[in-house]
């Protein structure tokens, strides 16, 4: 059981890396994105016929076209990086599933005592149970707040992309990445134990 244990929270805490790196990645590409919206809104407020750049053809559309070929571009770099972020839900919860199976399968033969106490160095089984489900559902619930999020985002709504950025910092929960960061901390001598 405590090697399944340690597999997991190994797992766990290579993906949290992978997962840090992608919410990350995603900041700049929503900036960039709202930046988009608001030269659109420009572009919509102003009457070029009215300006120097009148005389030349059709650059309203021609720039009306480039701006919205960006956006496409933007979202679908948010599109890879939130495949990033599905293959950590993933792996984290196939991980945790699998611990729980292995379980299942030796509950019989494992000791409910041994199961719920702890010591310095390792924690109770319990214990790694619930961490790991907290964290599997951090990830879970994370995860379909920030794609709900970038699937609100479209060009024909300008308002909603400028805000994406504020918006995707709101999705951030301290408390479950704390969680994360506590159970990683409390589990650090058990993964160092043979």
């Amino acid at each position: 059981m405590n090697q399944e244990l340690k597999t997991c929270f190994e797992v766990l805490k290579a993906n949290k890396l992978l997962w840090d790196s992608g919410i990350d990645e995603c900041k700049p590409l929503l900036c960039a994105l709202a930046n988009l919206a608001a030269q659109l809104k420009a572009l919509k407020s102003v009457q070029i016929t009215n300006t120097p750049l009148a005389s030349f053809p059709s650059l309203h559309q021609r720039l009306h076209y480039k701006l919205s070929l960006a956006v496409d571009a933007v979202l679908m770099k948010l599109a890879e990086k939130m495949d990033v972020l599905q293959r950590v839900r993933d792996a984290v919860g196939q991980q945790v599933s699998a611990v729980f199976q292995f379980y299942e399968k030796n509950a019989d033969t494992l000791d409910i005592a041994g199961c719920v106490s702890r010591s310095a160095v390792c924690p109770s089984v319990s214990d790694m149970f619930e961490w790991l489900q907290d964290a599997e559902r951090y990830y879970r619930l994370q995860l379909v707040q920030r794609r709900n999020l970038l699937q609100t985002l479209t060009p024909s709504d300008l308002t909603l992309m400028e805000t994406a950025p504020k918006r995707w910092e709101s999705l951030h929960s301290a408390s479950g990445e704390e969680r994360i960061a506590d159970a990683m901390c409390q589990v650090s001598f058990f993964l160092e134990t043979e």
